[in-house]
């Protein structure tokens, strides 16, 4: 899989948007409640993701010009990693955090952190993060993982 990755632009904001309901819906909607997906979805519509691009470094990664996948370091919390369902599983997610880890170490910092949906727990395990604890917001488990960035 060619995908291309770079810093997301203002541009991107509606295909990241369109990105992360796409995989909300379809693989995240297997294991949380349609209220917990619904109320996630808003977080990501193309204004809020505009808000987040000048919080965060947002990457996106696309195929044939396209974005299929995105992902953002805030610190040293990796965020809203989502790819589209029909890349899953195509190496486009481990590509786009292989670039967060190596800016992670381009800055400095020594651990990443990852708030896990439980849908990605095992991507990020496949990755070398470990679980830390679980937290609950209502009906909404996340998986808190760490990660060493050792050189």
């Amino acid at each position: 899989m060619d995908a291309h990755i770079r810093l997301a632009t203002i541009e991107d904001a509606q295909a990241i948007s369109n990105v992360v309901t796409s995989a909300l819906r379809q693989s995240n909607a297997k294991d949380y409640p349609a209220d917990v997906i619904a109320r996630v979805e808003q977080n990501f519509s193309p204004l809020a993701i505009e808000r987040l691009m000048a919080r965060r470094r947002v990457y996106v990664a696309s195929v044939e010009q396209r974005v299929v996948a995105t992902a953002s370091l805030d610190g040293d919390v990796v965020r809203s990693v989502f790819v589209e369902p029909s890349y899953q599983g195509a190496g486009v997610g481990r590509r786009l955090m292989s670039v967060l880890c190596s800016a992670a170490l381009d800055l400095g910092l020594e651990t990443l952190h990852v708030p896990s949906s439980i849908t990605a727990e095992g991507f990020y395990t496949a990755l070398g993060f470990q679980k830390v604890r679980d937290e609950f917001n209502g009906a909404e488990r996340t998986i808190i993982m760490r990660k060493s960035m050792n050189r």
